[in-house]
């Protein structure tokens, strides 16, 4: 069974009542063994349809790395309003174009980061379908001469590239502000990479991307900071919509550009609404995991969970499950950890966090959790969740209608 994102949503938010909504996982999924991951369809169908809203209508490319499970990167671009790939690696690009099961592969695949995988860039350049599917992203003439010493112009077919700008703001005696990305950041610098990709033999320049991400991934909803961190916004925002209209308009004197690329979740409203973007990026929103939740301009239903049973009472106020240590990539804080959810009320022990194999909770709920219950949790970043499970079970209606293989139940480890 395929997953339906077409059909008709739910009048109301899917999680508005957080009883109803995990006592219904719970019941879905009672009879399954855990540790358990699962996807509410009823959720996700929400969330992506809000996606879409908030886009205002500019085409959203999927964050491949946020979800790493094709069968909702498929269900996410049948719906209208998603159109192409972001992929995290060119194996997984090149993986995700090829033709399966008698069906096409993916032919509008742009890699959101530099390679240097020679094997990988060895099989794109023998074939010519996928030099045809997939766009490289680079920012360094090295990045095209390692392509040309792989394979020269002339043995090979042409080779699409997209620019990935740097997209941080240099504020004015606060300095870098955003995650550290391209060298090249104002017009000029992005224009003299161009002409000389436009100058050499065997690459077609066809895009650019810029990720805000001191934006698109940085809540301003929180509670803590959140009047500086909207500040920082709106004034980033403002810079970045002058200098990305530079860069655009200096880089269709060079390449006819198929696409300017843009913004992530967190900044559908704000980069949807610039000009001289043709299309956004989103992936994290689809799933949600919990750093999602502190936005002003959104409210995502928690698409996806896992559950873990409790093993032993080791007090009367505390609740051990067994494994939990699922933590999330980034700085090693609290906001990486996977938060449980439900019952309400339950937090990790500080001494011992989300552990490798067991995690004691603490709180009045624990008090009425016995061995055998299940505790659900939320991870921190979306797509990470996938790298630890073999494969999501999909419920929908109040019962699981399906099971979906992740990237690592197909054998891919790509990152």
């Amino acid at each position: 069974m395929s997953l339906d994102l077409l059909s008709t949503p739910t009048a109301t938010k899917p999680w508005s009542h957080s009883a109803s909504y995990w006592g219904a996982m719970s019941h879905a999924l009672a009879d399954v063994s855990g540790p358990v991951a699962a996807i509410n369809a009823e959720a996700l169908r929400y969330n992506a349809l809000d996606l879409v809203v908030r886009a205002g209508g500019v085409p959203i490319r999927v964050a491949s790395k946020s979800v790493r499970v094709r069968e909702v990167i498929d269900a996410v671009l049948a719906l209208p309003g998603y159109q192409g790939i972001l992929a995290f690696t060119l194996p997984e690009a090149l993986w995700l174009a090829q033709d399966r099961d008698g069906a096409p592969g993916h032919d509008d695949i742009v890699l959101g980061y530099p390679t240097v995988d020679r094997a990988a860039l060895a099989a794109l350049a023998a074939d010519e379908v996928a030099a045809s599917r997939i766009t490289l992203m680079v920012d360094d003439l090295a990045q095209l001469d390692l392509v040309d010493a792989i394979a020269a112009p002339g043995t090979r077919p042409e080779i699409r590239v997209a620019i990935d700008a740097d997209a941080s703001w240099r504020a004015p005696a606060l300095g870098h502000i955003g995650v550290f990305r391209s060298p090249v950041h104002d017009a000029a610098e992005v224009a003299a990479l161009a002409r000389s990709i436009a100058a050499r033999e065997g690459f077609r320049l066809v895009g650019l991307m810029m990720y805000e991400a001191q934006i698109a991934g940085q809540g301003d909803a929180t509670g803590s900071g959140d009047a500086v961190i909207r500040w920082m916004q709106r004034r980033s925002g403002s810079e970045l919509l002058e200098r990305r209209a530079a860069i655009v308009a200096a880089l269709r004197d060079i390449a006819p550009l198929e696409f300017v690329n843009g913004g992530g979740t967190g900044s559908l409203e704000l980069t949807g609404s610039d000009q001289a973007v043709t299309e956004v990026t989103a992936g994290s929103g689809l799933l949600a995991g919990h750093l999602f939740d502190g936005y002003r301009a959104f409210d995502p239903a928690p698409a996806a969970a896992f559950a873990l049973e409790v093993v032993r009472k080791p007090a009367p106020d505390i609740a051990t499950v067994l494994g939990g240590g699922w933590i999330a990539s980034g700085p090693a804080l609290e906001s990486r950890q996977p938060r449980a959810v439900w019952p309400e009320g339950l937090r990790t022990v500080p001494r011992e966090g989300a552990g490798e194999v067991q995690t004691p909770l603490r709180g009045d709920a624990a008090r009425r959790l016995r061995v055998g219950d299940r505790v659900w949790f939320r991870h921190s970043k979306s797509g990470e969740l996938a790298e630890r499970v073999d494969r999501y079970h999909v419920v929908d209606g109040g019962s699981v209608v399906t099971t979906m293989p992740t990237y690592r139940g197909e054998g891919k480890a790509f990152l």
